[in-house]
């Protein structure tokens, strides 16, 4: 067995039940909200960039307590917003080391089988030349892999912020969690993206939203493989092909691409946003 295939199945026996650190016994979130001097707790508000912070400061003791038991030292990054959020080190061989970046999202209530989706990192300048150190902590070559640890979960609260108002410290179970029903999966970031930019205009990579396709690591590029998402995402936007009446557009679809570097387009697995896989 590789190294980046023991790393990730260390990694995903490490969630395997993660869910019960961080909930109360009917599914809700133990973190409640801020409490100050006085001992009063504040409702947290449920935007996603909060929610994915304070998840993140709840699991650290227990990534440090999974990096010990398995020999990795954990590095993380010396500026905000570089890439990944977590570097695992082997003691043993500090050149063996993985990117574990932590993503959260939540289920869309309208259709519970989707999430609302996440970006999986810059498709920019330290993705297209693989020994840059622009916005990462280390080359991104130097990485064994690059695996994502994603929490998907329930929003409990739909409003910004809990409107009840304040609750003294001994009366915990009196508020409402924000969010709750965790469910954590783990896989490398090329199984589970989409050919779609995730923020807009920014240089980010897009996420498959169907759940059971991410979890299962089900994403576009899952049958073509790893190089063809390296490919089509260091060159996103960039290669202009003729069109109708003289007009040139750039390819920004998966199957366009494909056919341009003459490869099987029956291979992209189909992004499923509209309906639950069936069983047979």
């Amino acid at each position: 067995m590789s190294e980046k295939a023991i790393f990730e199945t260390q990694l995903k026996q490490f969630v395997n039940g993660l869910d019960k650190h961080i909930s109360t016994p009917d599914g809700q979130w133990t973190v409640k909200g801020f409490i100050d001097v006085l001992k009063n707790v504040y409702s947290i508000s449920s935007d996603t960039k909060i929610v994915s912070k304070i998840l993140e400061i709840h699991l650290f003791p227990r990534i440090i307590e999974f990096a010990d038991k398995h020999g990795y030292r954990v590095v993380l990054p010396e500026h905000q917003n570089y890439y990944p959020d977590i570097s695992f080190l082997s003691v043993q061989d500090e050149s063996v080391r993985f990117a574990v970046d932590f993503k959260t999202t939540y289920r869309k209530s309208e259709s519970p089988h989707l999430c609302n989706g996440f970006t999986l990192g810059s498709h920019g300048k330290y993705f297209e030349d693989r020994t840059s150190v622009k916005n990462i902590q280390y080359p991104y070559s130097s990485y064994a892999g690059h695996f994502c640890l994603g929490i998907i979960y329930d929003r409990l609260i739909d409003s910004a912020v809990d409107k009840t108002g304040t609750h003294h410290i001994d009366q915990p179970q009196a508020i409402t969690s924000v969010i709750g029903s965790f469910q954590f999966f783990v896989a490398e970031k090329w199984k589970i993206a989409s050919d779609k930019r995730g923020s807009g205009n920014t240089a980010n990579i897009g996420s498959i939203n169907n759940i059971q396709d991410i979890i299962n690591g089900d994403g576009m590029f899952s049958r073509l493989g790893e190089s063809w998402f390296d490919d089509y995402w260091m060159n996103y936007g960039k290669i202009a092909v003729a069109g109708e009446r003289g007009k040139t557009s750039r390819i920004t679809k998966l199957a366009d691409f494909v056919r341009y570097r003459n490869g099987d387009p029956s291979l992209i697995v189909p992004k499923r946003n509209r309906s639950a896989r069936t069983t047979a």
